[in-house]
């Protein structure tokens, strides 16, 4: 049985920062894409930054400066850290793992709620 499990979100001021993680299990992690996205009110979710198995990773341009993703094949989890928060940060932020070849397997975790407020 897969697994991705959040965890790290929360309310933050302004300018703070977070640090989401997400465990994964049930799945040969090394091998997948492993991506945090994330749903604002009313909006669609987005692709906040991946990084594949190789390392390479993709941002968000609106992050790009801000948030690093990260990823820790020993332990099968998957990092992003969040610096210089914005209010339009909010959203409930979802991690992802997407096999590089084989579409049906993609994952998703029950996502964690980051509030950006003074």
């Amino acid at each position: 049985q897969v697994q991705l499990v959040e965890s790290g979100g929360g309310p933050v001021q302004p300018g703070g920062s977070l640090r989401l993680s997400c465990a994964a299990s049930g799945i040969g992690f090394s091998i997948y894409t492993m991506g945090w996205y994330r749903q604002a009110p009313g909006k669609e979710r987005e692709l906040v930054a991946s990084v594949t198995i190789s390392f390479s990773t993709f941002y968000l341009d609106s992050v790009n400066g801000r948030f690093t993703i990260s990823r820790d094949n020993a332990e099968n989890t998957v990092y992003l850290q969040m610096n210089s928060l914005k209010p339009e940060d909010t959203a409930v932020y979802y991690c992802n793992a997407k096999h590089p070849y084989d579409t049906r397997q993609n994952y998703w975790g029950q996502g964690t709620h980051v509030t950006v407020s003074s």
